[in-house]
């Protein structure tokens, strides 16, 4: 079992390495993931279980404790996002199904990654899972119906369709996850310690294989494509931050509520692409995933020595 969370520890700080690698090899031999696209729902299922096993009460306690502050985050993640893919649809020339797929990947909840992402930049941790975890259960409801506003415009949108889905592969696996956290209690926690290995190899493998799929398009397109989703990242993240100031946040809660928002769930975005829109929809969140296990640890790195440069001039004062 250590040799197990060992891997597991390492894969999981290693993840943007994988993800770019594994992104590279499928673009330049798609036939050799191709066969990964049937089960991109299956796995994004058991990433949502994982995240289940991986709440605590403390979470929970967390929201009734600081409503506020979670409130702002949970809004933010649902307005600046889909707003910005909403903009950036209408001024980019994009075509129908690149356009639908930002605005969804635009209108998902928040992305686990956001929470380690946060801790490393010295950020509100114990704020950004409870946002992410807040967001991720309001997403059923919320995700359909910003993407039906946002998105039909360009493609034909069925809110109940995304509905009974994002209820399939992310409401009820994070509920067996809790259940099963519930019944089994300190033997569950075994399973949590290989959430790192398991959560890579799920997201690397629906990467690789939306990027298989959609080799030809990537290569005539990928490059707006990308620009796009780089654009929307980190708007995202500015106006997050810029949202924090506003309301007062010490700087903590400011990081938190930045990376939250830059940071979707493009796994989600991806799988609900593939599923209802077209293959080519699902490329914006293939790169999404890509470039914010990029943009993310860039990010932190900025926010960390902000606060170290903080603390720095703080004692200097003092002294």
């Amino acid at each position: 079992m250590k040799t197990l969370e060992k891997i597991s520890g390492f894969m999981g700080s290693t993840f943007a390495v994988w993800v770019i690698l594994f992104a590279v090899l499928s673009f330049i031999f798609p036939s050799g993931f191709t066969w990964i696209a049937p089960y991109i729902v299956p796995l994004l299922g058991i990433i949502m279980f994982g995240m289940g096993l991986s709440l605590s009460k403390d979470d929970f306690k967390e929201v009734a404790r600081r409503p506020k502050d979670v409130g702002i985050g949970v809004a933010a993640q649902f307005v600046i996002m889909p707003l910005l893919a909403f903009a950036l649809a209408m001024l980019l020339p994009v075509s129908n199904e690149v356009a639908a797929g930002v605005i969804l990947v635009g209108c998902c909840p928040g992305g686990t990654s956001s929470n380690v992402m946060t801790y490393l930049s010295k950020g509100d941790t114990a704020l950004s899972v409870a946002i992410t975890a807040v967001s991720t259960l309001l997403a059923p409801i919320v995700t359909p119906v910003l993407v039906l506003l946002f998105a039909s415009e360009w493609m034909p949108v069925s809110a109940g369709s995304l509905f009974f889905s994002i209820v399939k592969i992310v409401l009820i696996p994070i509920l067996l996850g809790l259940l099963v956290k519930w019944m089994f209690g300190s033997k569950a926690e075994a399973g949590v310690k290989a959430l790192p290995l398991v959560s890579v190899i799920a997201i690397v493998a629906i990467v690789a294989a939306v990027v298989g799929v959609n080799q030809e398009k990537i290569a005539e397109t990928g490059a707006l494509i990308f620009a796009i989703v780089v654009l929307h990242n980190v708007l995202g993240y500015g106006v997050g931050y810029g949202l924090g100031k506003l309301f007062g946040m010490e700087a903590p809660k400011q990081r938190a509520v930045s990376i939250e928002v830059g940071m979707q769930n493009s796994g989600l975005g991806a799988t609900l692409a593939t599923t209802h829109f077209s293959p080519l929809a699902a490329v914006p969140s293939a790169i999404f995933s890509v470039w914010h296990n990029i943009s993310g640890p860039i990010l932190a790195t900025i926010f960390r020595k902000q606060k170290e440069q903080e603390e720095s001039e703080a004692e200097q004062i003092s002294a």
